[in-house]
């Protein structure tokens, strides 16, 4: 090889072009013939040919090629992106990332981008993909505020740096707006009322509320799958739980799903928060129950505005509260107990006195 020839590899549009071309000039091809079949006019071809003549292989070459993109990121913007990527976002995934970058840094580009730079420095995961199930996926309901899916997600939120905390939160099912979240130590009754008196506060009561089958929620008296007592079938009936009770005041709906896939606009939810909302406290640097609480309220609007999506319906299904109830009355664990005759009655391992009557002697 001489020192002016070098390899070229050709794509396979310029190997089209070359055979082309050498057909021509071996007389097998014609011009009119050659202009059809490389999709070019005639003087095109002539061009081509003189340039082939002289030039050779590198006649076919797009000229651009090796060359840089005028508009290729700048190298400092590229290595900032990198840099970010591996030691304060890292962790983040590429739409997040690319969410934050221009939310805090003033970067503004394309998922896309963000992925060339990091594959190019070396830092991108790729993730195995699961071999998903085949399902028929519901329809979504039609009006924002007639169904709310309400689940709780245990989860490392705070990443070692604090206690393990549950995420009780409900999703609208017309919009896929989170409409309310509170962290907890656990899943619990006071944590579902925490969350659904954000939802009625600022939005009204919703017509029906989606959950699994705790024993917290209402269930049916005939459902097969729950255990009984000996008092509850004598009565013909289940005893009402404290959400229970509530939904009845608020005149909620209660279904209960039977399935974790029934209700997946809220387990899809949990997915994408153990994503980005871990990435948000840390960055925030959460480390306790109340601080977490703090910073879930302030980024649930900008989760909302990235997120939902238009119902269907414009018209809101939300109700309003009662007139005869208030929330201090209603958001609150009501007990029936029994009064002794020395006027006592016992709560929980523990005896309560109560006052001499004024109506009545005792």
């Amino acid at each position: 090889m001489s020192v002016m020839e070098k390899t070229v590899t050709l794509n396979p549009q310029e190997q089209q072009r070359i055979l082309v071309l050498n057909q021509h000039l071996r007389g097998e091809l014609s011009i009119d013939q050659v202009a059809g079949l490389l999709s070019c006019t005639q003087r095109q071809v002539y061009r081509l040919k003189a340039s082939y003549r002289e030039k050779g292989v590198e006649a076919v070459i797009h000229g651009n090629r090796g060359k840089r993109s005028p508009r290729r990121i700048e190298e400092a913007t590229r290595k900032q992106v990198s840099l970010l990527a591996q030691e304060r976002y890292a962790g983040c995934n590429q739409h997040h990332l690319r969410d934050l970058l221009e939310e805090r840094d003033g970067i503004g580009m394309s998922r896309a981008s963000v992925r060339r730079i990091l594959e190019e420095e070396g830092v991108l995961v790729v993730q195995a993909r699961t071999r998903l199930t085949h399902r028929l996926r519901r329809p979504r309901y039609r009006q924002e505020g007639q169904l709310i899916q309400i689940d709780a997600s245990p989860h490392d939120w705070l990443q070692e740096r604090g206690p393990r905390l549950s995420l009780v939160g409900g999703i609208d099912d017309a919009t896929g707006k989170v409409v309310g979240a509170v962290f907890r130590e656990q899943e619990d009754q006071q944590g579902y009322m925490q969350m659904l008196r954000q939802v009625v506060e600022q939005y009204g009561c919703p017509q029906a509320l989606y959950h699994d089958r705790h024993t917290m929620f209402p269930t049916s008296r005939h459902d097969a799958t729950q255990q009984h007592s000996t008092q509850e079938q004598l009565a013909g009936s289940r005893t009402t739980t404290q959400l229970g009770r509530l939904f009845e005041q608020l005149q909620i709906t209660s279904i209960a799903a039977r399935s974790p896939q029934a209700k997946g606009r809220i387990e899809r939810l949990w997915g994408t928060f153990q994503d980005r909302l871990v990435s948000e406290l840390r960055l925030a640097g959460a480390t306790t129950l109340h601080e977490a609480n703090v910073l879930v309220q302030e980024y649930l609007p900008r989760f909302n505005a990235r997120f939902a999506v238009p119902a269907a319906d414009p018209g809101l299904a939300w109700q309003r509260l009662p007139a005869t109830l208030s929330l201090d009355d209603c958001f609150c664990l009501q007990e029936e107990r029994t009064v002794a005759l020395d006027n006592t009655n016992s709560y929980h391992s523990h005896r309560v006195q109560h006052s001499p009557p004024t109506q009545r002697h005792s």
